[in-house]
């Protein structure tokens, strides 16, 4: 099985497929590798895909010092991914955590990001500091449930949220794939994550000075019943001088899996405009 070693000794699991620029492919917190398979199978045609389990995901290494743990340590292991497979620049595609994730990638590495995609975007981030503690409060509670119960409990609970009930309406089979992927996590990886990384997180409102010198193209895509993610998904277009925002009508946070054909297309678009030097930027709404 193909790992790469980060500096601080955790080995990732990744596979790649496909030639021509580089894709990377960054999951979210209920995901893994296998996230971005209808991308995979998709973008293989014309580019280079890798996608990769971030550390706490099986068959990555499970770290259990939450000191391995940290939206910068995520950052940071994009980047040894992508050294480790001589790639100088990207395409960055992040979803949720992930999303997050490709945004401090071009924040603090612009130079290595063709585009970034942030896809569902914004879990735990408001204006309000009210709001933004009652956040970080339930993460930490979803961080001792994980370490409480098993992952044949927690999958199908964590996975019944409001945000994934389109999903779970619209495409039965391939939420209870979801599901089923879920149960093959770490529960251990599951409740550092959330306890080191979400629950620790700098809003997107306390990015903001950054996110206003965000230099590559972006693109922001939401579906509209994200309920978690809609804020967050406008700012981000208002804020971010090279963002567009693409919404998906009656989707949720799944939507890498749930609507792939319209993911795929907006995705294609940004790629075509990017590599020609054509996505255009704004001064700010």
């Amino acid at each position: 099985m193909p790992h790469i070693t980060t500096l601080d000794g955790v080995r990732l699991y990744y596979e790649e497929v496909g030639a021509g620029t580089p894709i990377i492919f960054v999951h979210e917190y209920a995901g893994d590798y296998r996230t971005f398979e209808p991308q995979m199978r998709h973008f293989a045609r014309s580019h280079r895909c890798v996608t990769f389990s971030q550390r706490g995901y099986p068959p990555s290494d499970v770290p259990e010092d939450g000191g391995q743990y940290s939206q910068d340590i995520a950052r940071d292991d994009v980047i040894a991914v992508m050294n480790a497979l001589k790639i100088d620049k990207a395409h960055v595609v992040g979803h949720s955590m992930g999303a997050a994730t490709a945004l401090h990638v071009g924040i603090h590495h612009p130079e290595r990001c063709i585009s970034v995609t942030a896809a569902g975007c914004g879990y735990g981030s408001s204006p309000d500091p009210s709001i933004v503690e009652e956040g970080r409060a339930q993460s930490r509670a979803t961080a001792d449930a994980f370490e409480k119960e098993s992952m044949a409990v927690m999958a199908p609970r964590y996975a019944d949220g409001a945000t994934r009930q389109t999903h779970k309406h619209k495409d039965p089979r391939g939420y209870a794939e979801f599901v089923q992927m879920l149960s093959e996590h770490s529960a251990i990886g599951h409740a550092l994550t959330m306890r080191f990384v979400q629950a620790k997180r700098p809003t997107l409102w306390d990015m903001e000075a950054d996110l206003k010198r965000f230099k590559p193209p972006l693109l922001v895509l939401v579906g509209d019943e994200d309920g978690w993610c809609l804020e967050s998904s406008v700012f981000l277009k208002r804020i971010v001088p090279t963002a567009g925002l693409s919404v998906i009508p009656r989707s949720g946070h799944t939507i890498t899996s749930e609507e792939p054909a319209a993911f795929n297309a907006a995705l294609a678009d940004l790629f075509a405009n990017a590599e020609s030097g054509r996505w255009m930027s704004h001064k700010g709404l």
